[in-house]
Formats: C-alpha cells, structure tokens, sequence
C-alpha cells in the first residue's frame, strides 16, 4: 500500500511548494509479498499552488514531463503553461520514476544482480508502472477524486496509458506532441521518424546553407582524426552526427548553427575548438539521463522485441548512413535514435551495455494500450499535433487520434515538438477550451 514518506513545505514568491515522498510497489501487480522494503520503491512529486489560494478547494492537474528518462520541471517563478495551469489549479509535478528524485538509475544505483535480474528491474519503469504510481498519488492527496493530467511527449504517451488502464482517476485527458502511432510496428515508427528527421536536416541546410559543408568537414575530420570531449571520451564521426537531435526544437536550428560556426580553430594546425567540444559534449552526453537511453526502444514495445529498431531501419537508408562505412561521403544527422554504440562510447552507458542488449531482446512486454478502451473513452480528451513534429510524426498522431473517443485535436504547423516550451499559456488555454465545450 502507498503512504506519504515525507512532505515538506516551502513558500517562495507568493507560492507553496509542498514536496511530497511517497512509497509505491516496485512491480505493482505482483502478488508477492514485500520483504524488508525490497520490493518497494520512493516516487517523488512536487505540488504548488499560489499562496492566497492554498485554501481554496482547487481542481488538481499532473503534469507528466517528456522523455522517457526526464525529472520533471524544477520551476522558478512560475511562467509558460505553469503560470496559466496556476490560475486555477493545483499543480503536481511527477518525477516519474527512475528519475530526479524518485530512485533515480544510474548505473550506480542500479541494483545488482545478474543481467536478467536488472533487466527485469528495468522492465518496470514504462508507462503503466508510472501510472500506477499517479493513481496511488491521486489516492494520497485527493482520495477519490478525479485530476487533470497534461502530458508532453513521452508523457502524452503515459497519458494514453492512463486513458488504457485507470480512467476513472482522470476528469480530462490533455496531450501536446505525445499522441504515439498506437499499434504500429516499431520498425514503421522508426521509419517515418527518419523521414521527418531527413525533412528537418534539409530545412535547416536551406536555412543554414554553409553548415552543409560544416557538417561534412567534421565528420571528415572525425574520421582521420581522434578528438576527445573535455570528460575524457572520444568524439566519434557517429556521435557528432546524433548533434542532429537539436533539429526538433524551435531554437535547435539555432543552437546547432551557432555550434557548428565555431567548429574549428583558425591556426595551421586545425583542429576542433575546446567551445565546440565542451557545448557538443553537453548536449550529447546521456550522464544526467541514462534511463533515456535504456528505455527509448521498449516504450514502443508491445510482446516482441525491439532488436535495435532505430539501427535496422537505418541500414535501409543510403541518406543516414554509418559514417565510418560510407567515408567519406555526406552523411545526413540523426535525430533522438539511440543505437547499440551508445552503450560502447558513452561513459554513463557503457556499464549498462549488457542489460542495454538484454532489454532489446525481450519479448515478453506486455501492450501499453488498451486499444478497445480508447475506442470506447468517455473522458474529455484533447491533443496537440504538430505537423512538423520530428519525434513524434503527425502521421501516426492522426491515426491514433482517430482510434480514440471524444478526443479533439489541434492540428498546428506553428510550433516545433516543443510548443508547449514556447506558447505554453496559449497552447494550454486551447486544450482546455477544447475539452469544456
């Protein structure tokens, strides 16, 4: 049974941050017995609300962060969506488990054991765990009362998990760039992600064109040359290219051409500047989200195994070729895949490489989605759907959109996967309208 651990109280800025720690089964329909804590995990959330209204008898909304691997939002003065949820609700804000504050994996604190055992342990960090543990929190803080939740990305996938096994704790459902092709075969989904992936890169070849041929000196460098990012680890040819994960934001064309104008250094000995190493290491290291990197495939799994999907569908393109086989010719940049070399070139992987192989080979995932209960769904639900979403294809959004009762929809080509980000107190209104009229 879940209880409340700990809850501590802060005031700041004319708000009440109440943290709360709660206990909640590891695997929460096993049917074993807990033995001395072993079986049990400690969630954390962060719940605010304006200080003059800490006694009013507020609606609550969840806010489910993207990922999957992500702590939630540690906000300052409350702005963006936050700001407008705030004006009349109370706010919790869920460190899905595995992440910030609710037993974070590392491969430090991974519990021991054999491979299998870890990789058992891992199984139970998806969606349904994370929902299991909203409504055990749902429980603790409002009984039997109902909840908004507002999920982002991965969290929007969660949120149709919710729809799948626990409507009854949710009064409505709001999703932006997290409307996954539900029932699609994971290869497929990978497939169309590098298809608005390539449609990104030449977007931003025409909005950056020199940054065509910075791409390609780099790779090329990288090929011939050893370079070493300031922690110590290698840059590889593959690894630079993943930098093409920024291409999914609004800012990201920015970001990346900012970082690519200030590659090499001016002397006869060129070589890549210790700036461009120390921003590309911060954006590709997975050190402060491991779990990301672990669990990127199996959100997508439904009974067989993902065996790699990114990679296997990446041999089927000449345009996204491995860099180290196809030298020296153009090589278009990756977006969020994750690959079996992550796990042989990034520190905070590589100890985690052989449970890495053992989740791609399982194939006893039980379905995230209950396909029949979304068809059937009474909850008031609205989604956002970004036309030019690189992580979650509008393609798929729209199919399972159309697979889901009393959902509206959203359809936008003004914002990036990150809207919510950007227009966050507009895109929040609009979802919110949608689901009272």
């Amino acid at each position: 049974m879940a209880a409340l651990t700990n809850t501590d109280r802060i005031i700041r800025d004319g708000f009440v941050f109440l943290e709360h720690t709660f206990t909640v089964p590891l695997d929460h329909l096993s049917s074993q017995p807990d033995a001395g804590g072993q079986r049990t995990i400690e969630v954390f959330a962060r719940e605010i609300v304006p200080e003059d209204a800490q006694n009013e008898d507020r609606p609550y909304l969840l806010w489910l962060q993207g990922g999957p691997g992500n702590a939630a939002d540690r906000p300052g003065i409350p702005t963006g969506w936050l700001g407008r949820a705030l004006k009349e609700f109370r706010v919790v804000l869920l460190d899905q488990r595995g992440t910030g504050r609710s037993t974070a994996i590392t491969h430090r604190t991974l519990p021991q054991g054999s491979v299998v055992e870890q990789s058992d342990y891992l199984s139970l960090f998806r969606a349904d765990s994370i929902v299991r543990d909203a409504e055990l929190l749902r429980s603790l803080l409002i009984a039997d009362k109902k909840w908004t939740v507002l999920g982002q990305s991965f969290g929007g996938f969660c949120a149709l998990t919710y729809l799948s096994i626990a409507p009854e704790g949710l009064k409505t459902a709001l999703i932006t760039g997290g409307l996954t092709d539900i029932g699609a075969d994971i290869q497929e989904i990978y497939r169309a992600n590098y298809r608005q992936t390539a449609r990104r890169n030449d977007q931003f070849f025409n909005t950056y064109p020199l940054d065509r041929q910075r791409v390609l000196a780099i790779k090329n460098y990288l090929l011939n040359e050893k370079e070493y990012l300031p922690t110590g680890e290698r840059l590889t040819p593959e690894r630079f290219l993943s930098l093409g994960i920024l291409l999914g934001t609004k800012n990201g064309f920015d970001q990346l051409h900012y970082l690519l104008e200030n590659a090499f250094t001016s002397g006869p000995n060129r070589e890549l500047t210790e700036a461009f190493l120390t921003d590309a290491g911060a954006v590709l290291s997975f050190a402060k989200n491991p779990l990301y990197a672990l669990l990127h495939e199996p959100i997508y799994a439904d009974h067989s195994s993902t065996a790699w999907a990114a990679n296997s569908v990446r041999q089927e393109l000449p345009a996204f070729a491995h860099p180290t086989i196809h030298a020296p010719g153009e090589a278009l940049l990756t977006g969020e895949m994750i690959y079996p070399w992550h796990f042989e070139q990034d520190p905070a992987l590589i100890p985690l490489r052989d449970v890495a192989h053992h989740l791609a080979g399982r194939n006893d995932w039980p379905s995230l989605y209950n396909e029949d209960a979304l068809s059937r769904n009474t909850v008031p639900a609205a989604a956002v759907i970004y036309v030019e979403d690189m992580f979650v294809p509008h393609e798929g959004s729209l199919r399972t959109a159309a697979k889901i009762n009393n959902l509206h929809t959203i359809i936008t080509d003004k914002y990036q996967h990150d809207g919510i980000r950007q227009d966050g107190a507009a895109l929040l209104d609009q979802l919110l309208q949608k689901v009272s009229t």
